[in-house]
C-alpha cells in the first residue's frame, strides 16, 4: 500500500507540511517519487510517523526521537537510550508539577483575597487591595 503524502498525513490526523518538515529533519527518510515528483509513502513510513505522533504525546521532543530512531536504523536496540529519554522526560515533568502546583497555590490565595473582598466589601462595592510583600498585586 502506498499514499501520496496527503493522503499519508491525513491518514495519521498529520499535516503534510509536518511530513515536509520531519523529513527535512531526519526523522522521516526520503520516500521515493513518481515520475512526476510527488512522494509516496509506504507502510514503513506509516508505522515511523505513527511511532513519532505517540512520541510526541508522550512529551519527547523531536531530537530525542530522532536519537531513537537513528538506533534503531542502526540496527541497535534503543533501550538504553529509551530509558535515559524516559527518565530524563520523567525528570522534566515532575519540575513542571511542581512549577504548576505552586501556581496553582497563588491563584488559589489570590481566589481567597478575591472570594474576601466581595465579602466585606459587597454593599458598597469598596475593596481596598494591599500589595503582595515585595511586588504588584
Amino acid at each position: 500500500m502506498t499514499q501520496t503524502i496527503s493522503a499519508q498525513a491525513a491518514a495519521l490526523g498529520l499535516s503534510a507540511d509536518t511530513l515536509r518538515y520531519y523529513e527535512r529533519l531526519g526523522l522521516l527518510p526520503p520516500p521515493p517519487r513518481t515520475a512526476a515528483g510527488y512522494r509516496i509513502y509506504g507502510q514503513e513510513a506509516a508505522e515511523r510517523l505513527s511511532f513519532i505522533r505517540g512520541a510526541r504525546r508522550m512529551g519527547l521532543r523531536l531530537a530525542d526521537i530522532k536519537e531513537l530512531l537513528d538506533v534503531r536504523d542502526r540496527g541497535q536496540c534503543p533501550c538504553g537510550h529509551t530509558k535515559d529519554l524516559v527518565t530524563r522526560r520523567l525528570a522534566e515533568v515532575d519540575a513542571e508539577i511542581r512549577q504548576l502546583n505552586a501556581v496553582r497555590g497563588q491563584l488559589l490565595t489570590l481566589k481567597r483575597r478575591n472570594e474576601e473582598c466581595f465579602d466585606t466589601a459587597a454593599a458598597d462595592w469598596s475593596c481596598v487591595v494591599q500589595p503582595a510583600e515585595g511586588g504588584d498585586v
